[in-house]
């Protein structure tokens, strides 16, 4: 059994996480940190909790009794976490948030299907972003081939628990649902990680991401819709993602329509592609908050540790 510590308990990530890691039968928590939430039962913040945990927020912890230490935190908190705390030399720390995406302090890239040699040897592990990881699913096989020619074109909706669990004025109800709104075009956060990966396997790619956000009207999951000139026919392109993705613990590439339900509460990610002219066209779905971050998160969990990859994963879909 190894011993996990949280940190920022109360948002939906680590609520995510806490409901994967009170079943993973090699996981034993021993504590869940929240400031503003310290004494009261975990179940009394996630409440689909009630009935699987006993546990309550802490507001002290003690990071010497752990081995693996999950930040939940805001962007910006992990950085500012270990400017006040020493990091234990044998402490494995997996950063949910984008402090430490751009690989420094010895932090590594959590992308498994690109990354799992390194993953496994690394005491420092960065999660990617949601957004990242669903468009980077959609084009990984074709820049690990030099196929990337010209500028890439993507669409993608997000459910509303991508905006975090603190209401705002474009994250309520009331405003929130039958209503879908653009925000961030050309300029989220989640390009840098992206465009990062893109060059690391397709060191000639200098062409644009053109990336469209959207607020979706539902709760969770992501739909990014991509395209982008492509000389393969439609076959190749399939064989390519097929073969890229065999031995892929959670992605799965399909010959048929991708529907959002196929993906929610559950780690996986399912894409297809189709020829139009010379425009190849990938559709790519997620969970935001499972693939997308916790169930990623216990996915290189399992990695880093030696174990099933899919340990702790057995997730069934909304499907209906």
């Amino acid at each position: 059994m190894i011993k996990v510590g949280i940190i920022g308990g109360a948002g939906y990530t680590a609520g995510e996480l806490i409901r994967l890691l009170i079943h993973h039968p090699q996981v034993e928590i021993a504590f869940i940190h929240s400031t503003s939430n310290a004494g009261n039962a975990i179940s009394s913040v996630h409440g689909g909790l009630i009935g699987e945990t006993e546990l309550e927020f802490v507001a002290e912890y003690n990071l010497s009794v752990i081995d693996v230490l999950f930040l939940c935190s805001a962007h910006g908190q992990s950085r500012k976490f270990w400017e006040e705390n020493p990091l234990p030399a044998t402490l494995k720390v997996i950063d949910l948030a984008q402090d430490f995406r751009d690989e420094s302090c010895g932090y590594v890239y959590g992308l498994p299907e690109i990354n799992s040699k390194r993953i496994a040897q690394t005491f420092r592990l960065a999660n990617p972003g949601c957004f990242a990881t669903a468009i980077q699913l959609a084009l990984l096989p074709l820049a690990a081939n030099a196929l990337l020619k010209n500028e890439v074109h993507v669409t993608a909706i997000t459910g509303s628990t991508g905006a975090g669990v603190k209401p705002g004025s474009t994250t309520h109800f009331s405003w929130r649902t039958d209503n879908l709104s653009v925000y961030k075009a050309f300029e989220h956060q989640h390009l840098i990680e992206i465009n990062r990966t893109l060059k690391t396997l397709q060191p000639s790619f200098d062409s644009s991401v053109n990336f469209v956000p959207i607020r979706g009207d539902f709760a969770r999951g992501i739909f990014a819709s991509v395209y982008t000139d492509c000389d393969l026919t439609a076959e190749q392109a399939v064989e390519l993602y097929k073969q890229f993705y065999a031995d892929a613990a959670f992605t799965f590439v399909v010959e048929r329509d991708v529907d959002l339900k196929q993906v929610v509460n559950t780690n996986k990610a399912v894409v297809s592609v189709a020829k139009h002219g010379n425009k190849l066209h990938i559709v790519s779905a997620i969970d935001n908050l499972l693939k997308g971050a916790s169930g990623q998160a216990v996915q290189n969990l399992n990695i880093m540790f030696g174990f099933d990859e899919k340990l702790g994963l057995n997730l069934k879909p909304s499907a209906f």
